[in-house]
C-alpha cells in the first residue's frame, strides 16, 4: 500500500504536496499541487477559496482547444511555491485553498453548459467561498458573472483583461459565444456601469460602432499602448479609482498577453502586454473587494514549452493571493 502523500500544513491549513519530499513532476496534477476539495470534505473540512476547471470551448469563433485549458494550466502550475515574495504573503497558509476538479459540461449544447456553470458556481460558493475558474473559452464568463452578482446581491464591478472587447452582439445569429459575454452581462444588469474597464485591448475592429456600443454599456478602455505609454503604476491608480470598494470580478483572457508571451490562445493579436506587466497590475489591486475571477482561452495545442500555461498559472496564483490576502485581513462583503 502506498504511503500518504506528505503535504505542507501551516496555520491549520492543508497546503501543497511537500516538494522537498515528493518530486514536483510526480503525482496528481492539481493546481499548484494543492489538495482536492473532495479529500478535504472527506475529512469534514472546507475551503475558503476553490479552484474549478470549466473545460468548454463550444463558443469559439476561430481556434478550438480551450476545453483542454484547465488540465494544461494545472500541469503548468507544478512549479508554483507556497510563498509569494511579491506580496510577502503565503496564500495557502492564510486560508484553506483546494482544487475542486472540473465541471461536467455538455460540449454540444451551449445553453445547457451555461446553466451548469452557473449552478455549479453557486453551489461551490454556497458556503461563502471565493471561486477561481480556469477555462475554457470566454463564453463561461457570463454564467460566472450571473453567479457572482447573485452572491453579491447587486451588480458587480468588472475588470476585463483581454485583447478584445467581447461586447459584440452575435456571431452567425448566435447570442452566446466567446465574443458576446459582457454585452449579455450588461443587458442582464449583472454589471455596475460605473465600474467597468477593459484592460489590454488592441487590434482591428469591425467598425467604430464596436467602440460606440461598448461605451454605451459603460466600459472604459485601457489599451496595451496606454500601458506602454503611461506605465503600470499609473494604470493601477486609474483602475483602483474606478473600482473603489465595489464587489469586483476579474475576467482574464490570456490573449491579453502578446503572442510572444502566450502563443497558445484562440485569437492572438500582436502588440500585447508582457507577462510582467500583467502580474504587476494584478498585484497592484491588492485590497480591492475581489469576489471571483476566471482565467480563460488557454489552448495547449498552440502552446510552446508551456509558455502560455505558465503565464496563466502565475496569473491564477496572483489572483489567489489577492483573494487569500483579502480574506485574511478583512471580511468579505
Amino acid at each position: 500500500m502506498m504511503r500518504e502523500v506528505p503535504r505542507i500544513v501551516d496555520n491549520g491549513n492543508i497546503g501543497p504536496v511537500n516538494s522537498a519530499l515528493v518530486p514536483r513532476y510526480g503525482g496528481e496534477s492539481t493546481f499548484a499541487l494543492l489538495p482536492r476539495l473532495r479529500d478535504l470534505e472527506a475529512q469534514e473540512r472546507t475551503a475558503q477559496i476553490k479552484i474549478v476547471g470549466a473545460p468548454f470551448d463550444t463558443g469559439v469563433s476561430y481556434r478550438p482547444g480551450a476545453r483542454f485549458g484547465p488540465a494544461h494550466v494545472r500541469q503548468s502550475s507544478r512549479l508554483l511555491r507556497p510563498y509569494n515574495p511579491a506580496t510577502r504573503t503565503s496564500p495557502f497558509t492564510q486560508v484553506q485553498v483546494a482544487d475542486a476538479g472540473d465541471m461536467a459540461l455538455n460540449p454540444f449544447n451551449i445553453a445547457e453548459a451555461l446553466a451548469t456553470i452557473e449552478q455549479d458556481a453557486l453551489e461551490l460558493t454556497n458556503d461563502g467561498a471565493s471561486l477561481l475558474t480556469i477555462g475554457g473559452d470566454h463564453t463561461i464568463a457570463l454564467p460566472l458573472l450571473r453567479a457572482a452578482s447573485a452572491r453579491a446581491g447587486q451588480p458587480v464591478a468588472l475588470l476585463h483583461f483581454d485583447a478584445h472587447l467581447d461586447t459584440w452582439d452575435s456571431y452567425f445569429g448566435a447570442d452566446y459565444t466567446h465574443g458576446t459575454p459582457f454585452r449579455r452581462a450588461a443587458e442582464e444588469n449583472l454589471l455596475d456601469p460605473a465600474a467597468l474597464c477593459h484592460v489590454g485591448t488592441r487590434g482591428p475592429l469591425y467598425s467604430q460602432a464596436d467602440l460606440d456600443d461598448d461605451e454605451r454599456f459603460g466600459f472604459g478602455i485601457i489599451t496595451s499602448a496606454d500601458i506602454m505609454h503611461n506605465g503600470v503604476t499609473e494604470i493601477i491608480t486609474m483602475l483602483r479609482e474606478r473600482i473603489a470598494d465595489r464587489p469586483l470580478y476579474i475576467s482574464l483572457d490570456i490573449d491579453v498577453l502578446d503572442p510572444a508571451h502566450a502563443p497558445g490562445t484562440g485569437t492572438p493579436e500582436a502588440g500585447g502586454m508582457t507577462s510582467r506587466e500583467l502580474l504587476e497590475i494584478l498585484r497592484g489591486l491588492r485590497g480591492l473587494n475581489l469576489i471571483g475571477a476566471d482565467v480563460v482561452e488557454v489552448l495547449p495545442g498552440y502552446d510552446h514549452a508551456e509558455l502560455t500555461g505558465i503565464a496563466a498559472a502565475h496569473a491564477c496564483y496572483d489572483l489567489l493571493t489577492l483573494m487569500a490576502d483579502l480574506r485574511a485581513n478583512r471580511s468579505i462583503r
